[in-house]
């Protein structure tokens, strides 16, 4: 107790900034958990949550015994995957490039151009690709298609243009993001671990995969387990905007969360919601957790040798 009495006088300007940050995290994320209850209720408004009757497991029901249970987690699934593999390559590309541009007002302006993306609305984006294409007046079907003479391509009712659509779109909103994080890290790179390269006789290409890649290990592995911690609560704001989430469509654009977003709206199954956001929680935890051992595994085995 003197210990801690000692220690919290001296460092007592630390803490002081620190509690902000404490009261927010526990109004934000630990009350909330309260209502985790909600996923084990037959939940009614009139009643409230303690009078609400229990029901069990019965809300996790319909996560396996609806037909579309498999192409929503498929979707979840595969989508996730391709968003985090992808756009990691692309982000560490990207950043690798722009550190090595040398023009300091032309790696400004391509920092700015990129990261624009993100900072869009989700919203505007889905209206920015309706412009590109929109069957009847789209710029794709106005000018390009056009140009090449071909007839005119009716995206939103073609379901097998729709994951590289998914894709493209949110690869390029998201890639801002992470190649300022990929590129900040690289900036902090010791460079005399570069000069020494050059003294070894290195090559450009030579560098960055034995300096700067090696440099980016650690944000990497951060940012993969984030993401996969997200994997099954992800932003999926584009596939709220898909005008058309049912009918041909819903083999590849439905995913959990807009599967339990339409059904709340439509059946105002409270209690369902939360046991598929309980569900999505302990899926992201087991995710990030298992993402950890084996990143701690692999690591301990390369200091072997």
């Amino acid at each position: 107790m003197k210990k801690f009495t000692k220690t919290l006088k001296h460092f007592w300007p630390l803490y002081v900034m620190f509690l902000p940050g404490v009261i927010y995290l526990f109004i934000n994320a630990y009350i909330p958990m309260f209502g985790i209850q909600i996923a084990f209720r037959q939940y009614n408004a009139a009643q409230g949550i303690y009078g609400s009757p229990w029901c069990g497991l019965q809300n996790f029901e319909f996560l396996s015994r609806t037909k579309d249970a498999w192409i929503m987690v498929r979707n979840t699934v595969l989508y996730n995957v391709v968003f985090i593999v992808l756009g990691t390559v692309l982000a560490v590309t990207t950043a690798i490039i722009l550190n090595e541009i040398r023009n300091k007002l032309a790696k400004q302006l391509y920092q700015t151009i990129i990261l624009i993306p993100f900072l869009i609305s989700m919203v505007i984006v889905s209206y920015l690709a309706f412009a590109f294409l929109s069957s009847s007046n789209g710029y794709i079907n106005n000018s390009l298609v056009r140009l090449f003479g071909i007839e005119r391509i009716d995206w939103y009712n073609q379901p097998k243009y729709w994951p590289y659509i998914l894709v493209i779109i949110n690869i390029w909103k998201g890639l801002g993001y992470n190649m300022i994080l990929y590129y900040a890290t690289i900036c902090g790179i010791d460079s005399t671990l570069y000069e020494a390269a050059v003294v070894d006789g290195a090559t450009r290409w030579q560098k960055i995969v034995h300096v700067t890649l090696p440099g980016l290990k650690s944000t990497i592995i951060i940012l993969t387990l984030m993401a996969l911690g997200g994997i099954f609560r992800s932003d999926f704001g584009l596939f709220y905007q898909v005008p058309q989430n049912s009918g041909p469509l819903i083999n590849v654009t439905q995913t959990i969360d807009t599967y339990v977003y339409r059904g709340l709206m439509q059946t105002n199954n409270i209690g369902m919601s939360s046991a598929a956001g309980l569900y999505q929680s302990v899926v992201g935890f087991v995710l990030v957790m298992s993402a950890n051992l084996i990143v701690r595994k692999i690591d301990s085995e390369s200091s072997l040798f």
